[in-house]
């Protein structure tokens, strides 16, 4: 994600013809009698026993979830306050934005207007069963060898993967075949502070749709559809749930990703992927003095409810992979945070971040495989994070610049071509009125058709949002592989997760730190990244680049 906000993410470009300024929504009014809030109990607390402490500090509890104790509160003002005082609760967090942010569902990435026309189209060496006519461009296919593992299986239609994410867009033809509409769910409302005008009644979009694109990219690399039209993903075989937690705008708050997870956990999932970090806080401390009480109060109920969750999903068997982050960073030193709280717009200030109190979640919370990015080449790219506490492996992110790759510096061929939403390519103005690409952006969006008329989207994107789908595709196929049935859920499979993840890291193909090991990118010094460890284990691919026909012989 080097979108417009460094997130995991790195979002399509607009290359400059497009358009104008979105429309600007009206601050909200400033005299609001009532916020909502994320109220989470402290451990061991019954729910009758959290509800009456939340009702004596004059809160009204509108829903709650019981796996994790996390419970959605209005309250008037003075409310967090008051529930820091009660025994029963660890604390609250407001759960909607203060004022106003402007919406970032723009497709604008740095550096993409520089690329050179005509130098998305490489060709890698592709051999296999079942590939797709677009899976010429996938580098990435190749490079995870997802192409040879689909002689050994495609994925099992009884395996499902879920995107925590923007939403799907299942119209999609290559998305549609691998779409579970039953188990699919929306958990974020639409906030029209940062979202812009509700679509649709109760401002709950429907399954199946994505109104920012993210979601729709990610989903495709873990497994669209291998059908001999468009392109395939890693794990074609395989069921892709919707588990709706972020934006439209791309936020990505507490309580809609805390119930993802533990949905995935009572649906029977067996593997999530979580391509961003939890809004406002890039970094959630304990008790940073650099934030007032009451903030380190509401981070508290972001690291204390994240652990829950994730805990609790893992023990019921989801896999979870998130990935690394695009600040450039090494985790296991984050230095100084300039970005949070990234709501509402110019409130961040700086920060210290200590590294022994400070969380960047999900990536950093427990069971959590964490995933780093690679270009073509097989090098870090500058923007990845990177760092041998956090990084378990690594898989294709992207690379624009990448010096010595597909197409050469500057090729939209370096980064990640995967399904997109034709609804937003038509908000930004990539269309023309009958579906073809403007001729602006023909080597950045691609248009295919089925032989029965069915047309898709395909955009090119970089970032470690799309490198963690490449791990979670080849999970999902190790599942497919070694599970067994689940005797919880007739008609699903099921694995160990921490299985899972030994095949998924012994599997991956080592990588020595380059040499020198300190690498100086052209941005500046800010962007130098120092590789620390041996070739089994780095702080730049972690235990190497994930493998899917060596997992899927592993045994």
């Amino acid at each position: 994600m080097i979108m417009i906000r460094t997130k995991g993410i790195v979002a399509l470009v607009s290359i400059g013809v497009l358009v104008g300024p979105m429309a600007t929504p009206t601050p909200a009014a400033s005299a609001a009698v009532e916020t909502e809030y994320s109220v989470l109990a402290a451990e061991g607390v019954t729910t009758s026993a959290a509800v009456r402490a939340i009702e004596r500090a004059r809160g009204r509890v509108v829903s709650d979830n019981p796996a994790v104790g996390l419970y959605r509160v209005v309250a008037s003002d003075g409310f967090a306050d008051r529930a820091a005082l009660a025994d029963e609760l660890v604390g609250a967090s407001p759960r909607t934005p203060i004022g106003w942010a402007p919406t970032r569902r723009l497709i604008t990435s740095p550096g993409f207007m520089s690329a050179r026309p005509g130098t998305g189209t490489s060709k890698p060496d592709v051999t296999g069963p079942r590939l797709d006519p677009l899976d010429a461009r996938l580098w990435g296919l190749t490079m995870v060898r997802a192409d040879l593992a689909r002689a050994v299986t495609m994925g099992d239609r009884r395996v499902s993967v879920g995107i925590i994410d923007t939403g799907v867009d299942a119209s999609n033809p290559d998305i549609r075949p691998s779409f579970d509409w039953q188990r699919s769910r929306n958990f974020a409302s639409d906030i029209v502070e940062i979202d812009g005008p509700c679509e649709v009644a109760g401002c709950l979009d429907p399954v199946g749709t994505d109104d920012s694109g993210h979601g729709t990219h990610v989903a495709g690399i873990v497994g669209a559809a291998a059908d001999g039209s468009g392109l395939s993903g890693v794990a074609p075989g395989v069921s892709i749930v919707e588990l709706k937690a972020g934006q439209d705008s791309a936020y990505f708050f507490l309580e809609p990703v805390v119930d993802a997870l533990t949905y995935a956990a009572q649906a029977g999932i067996d593997v999530v992927n979580m391509s961003f970090y939890l809004d406002p806080w890039l970094y959630n401390c304990a008790s940073n003095p650099a934030d007032s009480s009451q903030r380190q109060a509401e981070q508290r109920v972001v690291i204390t409810a994240m652990n829950r969750a994730l805990r609790y999903a893992h023990r019921n068997g989801v896999t979870l992979l998130a990935s690394l982050g695009n600040q450039h960073t090494d985790l296991g030193r984050p230095g100084v945070d300039t970005r949070s709280p990234d709501y509402p717009a110019g409130g961040a200030y700086e920060r210290q971040i200590d590294n022994a109190t400070c969380w960047s979640l999900p990536v950093e919370g427990p069971h959590v495989i964490g995933v780093g990015a690679v270009g073509p080449s097989k090098a870090k790219p500058d923007y990845a994070n990177y760092g041998g506490e956090q990084i378990s492996v690594t898989a294709p992110g992207g690379w624009l610049d990448d010096p010595t790759a597909t197409g050469g510096h500057g090729s939209y061929g370096n980064l990640v071509l995967s399904t997109f939403p034709e609804k937003v390519l038509r908000e930004v103005g990539l269309l023309e009125p009958d579906g073809t690409v403007k001729p602006q952006a023909s080597e950045l969006v691609l248009r295919y058709c089925t032989q029965g008329g069915d047309c898709g989207y395909a955009a090119y994107q970089a970032g470690t949002s799309m490198a963690a789908p490449y791990a979670a595709g080849v999970a999902a196929l190790i599942v497919s592989r070694y599970g067994h049935p689940d005797p919880r859920l007739p008609g699903t499979i099921t694995m160990d997760p921490d299985h899972v993840e030994r095949i998924l890291t012994r599997s991956a193909a080592e990588r020595s730190c380059p040499q020198p090991r300190l690498v100086s990118y052209p941005q500046g010094p800010e962007f130098d990244a120092l590789c620390v460890g041996g070739r089994q284990f780095n702080g730049f691919y972690g235990h190497g680049i994930v493998d899917a026909f060596a997992a899927l012989s592993a045994g």
